[in-house]
Parts: structure tokens; C-alpha cells; sequence
């Protein structure tokens, strides 16, 4: 990455916080959250919008709407950070969240669940295709439509931070916590 972020010692402000928060978190600032430093107040905002959306979905829904986004775009920054607040947040055991990151059509999930996946996966990869048929299969397995919405822009989000990591190419860090095996799963998709 040739951009220059800000050094850890010389971050003011919300730039700071992010830092602090990583250190705390991992014990060092990652690459990503070094980039999205050089902008504090776009990472402020960006924040602000995923709090309006998560509540109406959940964080579980949340996460599959990243992961499934992220696993489109191919976005090893995404899929490792998000993997790891999955299993951290307790939202699935790592054997699922293994299998969910190979093929998330047979990993378990719920009708709802796979269907977010694939409506993040679709967003990601041919949103001009995308028709009314698309929210009507969120709607069909339960969800309202501020909750459509809500995973439409998670899914959308996750597209613009993943595709502003991989166009600076900022370096992928490894993400503590994570085993060998889940995160050659969550790479995987990657390979296809």
C-alpha cells in the first residue's frame, strides 16, 4: 500500500480511537484500520450507518450479510475480521462457521440465513441483474422491509470497505483467534 497512514503516535482524535481500539482488542493496529485512518471522519460515518442498520436485523443477520458479501467480493481482509467477531460473538460454533465458508447452502443455516447469503452474494457480484424477485425471497422467509433494507445496506457497506481495501492494496494481517483450518475455510471461497 503506498498510502501513508497516520503513526500510531501521532493519531488525534477518532484516528486515535481506532487505534486504541485494536490495541486493545488484538494488541496492535491493523493494516485495514490504518487506511480507513487516513479519512477518521469516512470511518465515523461508516460506523454510524452500520448502527442504523443492525438493530433491526441482529448482529447474526448482520454477519452473514457481511460474510456472504465479503466471500463474493473476495475480500480476505472481510472474511478473516468478520469470521472472527462471528465466532467471538458466539453467533455460531467454528465447525459451522467452517463449513458456511466453503459451500453457506450446506452448512446448516436457515432458510433465512441462506437466504441472506445469497442476496449479499447477488448485491456483490451482479447487482444490475438484480430484480424484485431478489426482496421477495427475504420477504418470503420472514423479513420485514426495513429489515430488507437493513441487510441490503450491510451487504452494501461491506462492498464499499472491501472494495476500498483491495483497491489501495492494503496487506492482509493475520487475525488472532483464528485455527489453521477455519482460516484456510474462510479463504477458500477465494480459490474458486
Amino acid at each position: 500500500m503506498i498510502v501513508q497512514t497516520p503513526e500510531p503516535d501521532q493519531a488525534t482524535g477518532h484516528a486515535s480511537d481506532m487505534y486504541a481500539g485494536d490495541v486493545a482488542d488484538v494488541g496492535f493496529v491493523f493494516t485495514h484500520t490504518r487506511a480507513m485512518a487516513v479519512n477518521p471522519d469516512a470511518h465515523a460515518a461508516f460506523e454510524s450507518l452500520l448502527k442504523a442498520a443492525v438493530p433491526s436485523i441482529g448482529l447474526r443477520t448482520y454477519e452473514l450479510a457481511t460474510l456472504g458479501a465479503a466471500r463474493a467480493i473476495g475480500s480476505s481482509h472481510c472474511l478473516l475480521a468478520h469470521g472472527r467477531k462471528t465466532l467471538r460473538a458466539g453467533l455460531m460454533e467454528e465447525a459451522q462457521l467452517e463449513r458456511l465458508a466453503r459451500d453457506y447452502t450446506d452448512a446448516g443455516l436457515s432458510e433465512a440465513d441462506v437466504a441472506v447469503m445469497a442476496f449479499a452474494e447477488r448485491l456483490s457480484t451482479e447487482p444490475q441483474r438484480m430484480t424484485d424477485a431478489d426482496t421477495l425471497r427475504l420477504r418470503e422467509v420472514g423479513f420485514t422491509d426495513r429489515q430488507i433494507v437493513d441487510i441490503t445496506i450491510a451487504a452494501s457497506a461491506r462492498n464499499f470497505l472491501s472494495r476500498m481495501l483491495l483497491a489501495l492494496a492494503v496487506p492482509v494481517d493475520e487475525v488472532p483467534g483464528l485455527s489453521p483450518a477455519l482460516v484456510e475455510a474462510l479463504l477458500s471461497p477465494l480459490e474458486e
